[in-house]
């Protein structure tokens, strides 16, 4: 069991860094750092990486979007540099920094940031999961790699394999933490914390904490310091989110509505769709097609090469919806996905935060859609309360066909069928200037400026990073 943590408070007294310079970090890093066009550290990098630097456990929690990625690999890098070496044989470049994320897609968002911020360095890194062929990563494991990034269950085939050697590793970081100690993985877990050294130094960073994972997670850390960014638990402010009440028979349609009418309203119709199931992915997906919505399925059936492809379409905006499960709720780091809809709420109200977090990244704004049946107001009432706020409601009118009016209730005086019927939230006063010179909306949006720009997908492809 761990010691009491020391505990950093959201706000709290400790100055924010504002520069990664400030940071002392080698000149090669911060090359690398500077060629990523960042200078000023986000909240949670100013406080975890002097800590981390220190030597210290840390349990990190911060929003999503927030760049705790970088508040991990930047000063893992720092203290391996002393051992980087351009040596070819193997034994001079042994496993010392292992990071198990929960899916492949955040496995290999980690190994491109680690990547590009050893790229001056001679410190190689790697990232192992399943869904590929296993015998490209026993090659490049057995040539040598400082930082290995791998999810739990092909790090242990590869161990099995005698390709993976876990006996000098000297720091481990569990991404995604509360997932990472979900009861499904915890005995993989266990198996590679048995073959790791004790003496190490454990990080452990995550959007979400419930206090039962807290204290689970304690029981790896030695003396942790605590980093809490913001409230436990929450959405990004750059995330503006609305509810709307809608029929499960009905929210296909009401898909179809929302995104013909953000790109009548000077938005793209790029987004992320998320359901509960596999079957009701794929189904969702070929339903839009069939609407004239540029749809693919992306969930756990798919192979890692269907993957690949599918993202690589959304990518070049050969598709406007990506309908997922929720493999794609984390790892996806999508800079200006510029909305999310959900088309069921998930189960798990931690989740739901990791769904929303998909847009609203690094600054940009975003909107997240949620479509609430009857049947789920008790998962949303779930939400409610780990937000500790109420999430805004709007109406979403529905057409009547034949007067090409929406009736927004029973009873009420229909409204002429305008574009701009939704927007989800105001931005400024101009856009509420430009929307009076149309016709009164139900709710009102930001304006277009900017909002036709292709979002910009983060690497997602499996294999090796040098």
């Amino acid at each position: 069991m761990s010691t009491p943590t020391d505990q950093i408070q959201p706000e709290s007294s400790l100055p924010p860094l504002a520069n990664f310079a400030d940071f002392h970090l080698d000149p090669k890093i911060l090359k690398a750092v500077a060629e990523q066009g960042y200078t000023q550290a986000t909240p949670i990098q100013a406080k975890a990486i002097p800590i981390v630097l220190e030597g210290r456990d840390v349990m990190g929690a911060a929003q999503t979007g927030t760049g705790k990625t970088a508040a991990f690999t930047l000063p893992i890098i720092q203290k391996l540099l002393p051992n980087a070496n351009a040596s070819t044989s193997p034994a001079r470049h042994p496993i010392r920094a292992l990071i198990l994320t929960p899916t492949r897609e955040l496995s290999d968002q980690v190994a491109d940031n680690a990547s590009l911020y050893a790229k001056h360095t001679d410190l190689r890194t790697a990232v192992v999961f399943g869904g590929v062929d296993i015998k490209p990563q026993a090659m490049t494991l057995r040539a040598g790699v400082e930082i290995l990034i791998a999810t739990p269950g092909r790090l242990l085939d590869h161990l099995g394999s005698k390709t993976a050697d876990l006996s000098q590793v000297q720091i481990l970081v569990l991404d995604e933490a509360d997932r990472m100690l979900d009861m499904g993985f915890l005995p993989d877990l266990q198996r590679i914390i048995n073959l790791i050294p004790a003496q190490r130094q454990t990080l452990l960073f995550s959007a979400t904490f419930s206090s039962e994972i807290k204290k689970l997670a304690q029981t790896y850390l030695r003396n942790p310091v605590t980093i809490e960014v913001a409230r436990q638990n929450a959405a990004a402010d750059t995330v503006n989110q609305v509810i709307h009440f809608v029929k499960s028979e009905n929210k296909r349609a009401a898909i179809v509505a929302i995104l013909q009418n953000r790109v009548k309203a000077g938005h793209t119709k790029q987004c992320i769709i998320f359901t509960n199931s596999r079957l009701g992915c794929a189904r969702l997906a070929r339903a839009l097609e069939h609407d004239g919505i540029k749809a693919a399925a992306i969930h756990g059936d798919k192979s890692q090469g269907e993957r690949m492809l599918t993202l690589e379409a959304f990518k070049s905006g050969a598709i406007d919806a990506l309908v997922a499960t929720d493999v794609a709720a984390r790892g996806l780091d999508i800079s200006e996905m510029p909305c999310v809809i959900n088309h069921e709420l998930p189960f798990s109200a931690e989740d739901f935060i990791h769904r929303i977090g998909r847009t609203g990244r690094a600054g940009s704004k975003g909107d997240a859609i949620a479509l609430v049946d009857d049947s789920e107001k008790r998962l949303l009432d779930d939400i409610e309360k780990l937000l500790k706020r109420k999430l805004p409601v709007s109406a979403l009118p529905t057409m009547n066909t034949t007067t090409k009016t929406y009736i927004q209730s029973p009873g009420s005086k229909p409204i002429a069928a305008d574009p701009f019927f939704y927007m989800p939230y105001e931005s400024n006063k101009q856009s509420k200037e430009v929307i009076a010179e149309t016709v009164s909306p139900v709710a009102t949006s930001k304006p277009a400026d900017g909002k036709n720009k292709k979002p910009v997908l983060g690497a997602l492809l499996g294999g090796s990073k040098k």
